[in-house]
């Protein structure tokens, strides 16, 4: 397994659904947090992208400087950015931050947000427009100078002058559509799925597997999940409710109209794990965040024996790279690191690295 977190640049706190106890986004925050990511063992960081966030590319070029191996997980957005443009930047990104960038492919699946940055595109049009994009784009980061006359993507003698290395930069993906699953089948290197109860999970990895191993590829599977872990069970339930405090039941009901709304495929699968008042939808899965939440809705909730299981089971179906987030982002960093790493022991490079911390080093 490896781990990598969230940061939180559209805000964070203690609580869902309130302004109580809130923390405004500020790269003296922003610092705190991947300092602490870098120092704990965490792999990397992503970094969200979208009109709520603060823009991903200026905010992890800034804090390349305050860390030393931590890697930032970065949008390129099909339809938005020119693929000879992001290819640069991914090239630039990647030499001045000694090759700690990774890609997150975000064809978008908000079509209102998407007209404010110009994109008019149904969906399926989005998707064709996302396959020629990447296309181009991985020929770019290959060195090669392409020419492309698509339907959406048109680029004469293109090329990249300053490459970043020989090493491809690994592009991860989510989306839960039949489009989504063919463009991971076809281009991507990890497949990234939000935290479903480990059938439903199942059944879209074996897809994908499927639909990779006729693409004549073999892919990696991540999970973007939140994790509540406490010393006891118990306590880390109580943590859980404590996230609902201020959750109004109009909040509820109007979170469900706009999700129930969502074009995104994920997001109604997402949004149909809270229809029921049952919130654990699996053992330890508690679908309580995304009763407000946008995007990633399910925490695994337990002391770190409990936990690290769950996240065994999930291993077990060939996911391997999990994102994780938690209220508050700072603090949550520091509970995963110190109950669940002594058990689960990532990767010794980065283990090592938190000795100091636990009085012993914990590598596998």
């Amino acid at each position: 397994m490896n781990f990598h977190w969230f940061l939180p640049t559209d805000g964070d706190g203690h609580y869902l659904g309130t302004d109580h106890l809130s923390r405004e986004g500020n790269i003296s925050y922003y610092t705190q947090i991947v300092q602490a990511l870098d120092r704990l063992g965490f792999e990397g960081v992503l970094v969200p992208t979208g009109k709520t966030c603060e823009d991903p590319w200026v905010v992890a070029s800034a804090l390349t400087q305050m860390t030393e191996r931590l890697k930032f997980l970065i949008a390129i957005r099909p339809s938005i950015m020119s693929p000879t443009v992001a290819a640069r930047m991914a090239s630039a990104f990647q030499r001045l931050s000694n090759g700690r960038l990774l890609l997150n492919v975000v064809t978008g699946g908000d079509s209102k947000q998407l007209a404010g940055d110009g994109v008019y595109l149904s969906k399926e049009d989005r998707y064709e427009a996302t396959d020629e994009y990447l296309r181009v784009f991985k020929d770019l980061m290959k060195g090669e100078k392409v020419t492309f006359n698509g339907k959406y993507v048109q680029v004469t003698d293109a090329e990249v002058l300053y490459h970043s290395s020989d090493q491809p930069i690994p592009l991860y993906f989510g989306g839960s559509s039949a489009p989504a699953l063919d463009i991971a089948a076809k281009h991507i290197d990890q497949y990234l799925t939000w935290g479903e109860p480990p059938k439903m999970a199942k059944e879209k990895i074996d897809q994908v597997k499927s639909l990779s191993t006729d693409q004549g590829r073999e892919l990696g599977y991540g999970m973007r999940i939140h994790i509540i872990v406490r010393e006891t069970d118990e306590e880390a339930w109580d943590a859980a409710e404590k996230l609902l405090t201020y959750v109004s039941e109009e909040q509820i009901a109007s979170a469900r109209k706009a999700f129930g709304e969502a074009e995104s495929e994920g997001q109604r699968r997402m949004a149909g794990l809270t229809s029921s008042k049952e919130l654990e939808v699996s053992p330890n899965l508690w679908a309580g965040v995304g009763l407000v939440r946008g995007g990633a809705g399910t925490a695994l909730v337990g002391s770190p024996q409990t936990v690290a299981a769950r996240l065994r089971e999930y291993e077990e179906l060939g996911i391997t790279s999990f994102i994780m987030s938690g209220y508050p982002h700072l603090e949550e960093a520091y509970r995963v690191a110190e109950l669940l790493f002594p058990i689960l022991k990532p990767d010794a490079t980065h283990s090592n690295r938190s000795a100091n911390l636990y009085g012993k080093a914990y590598s596998s």
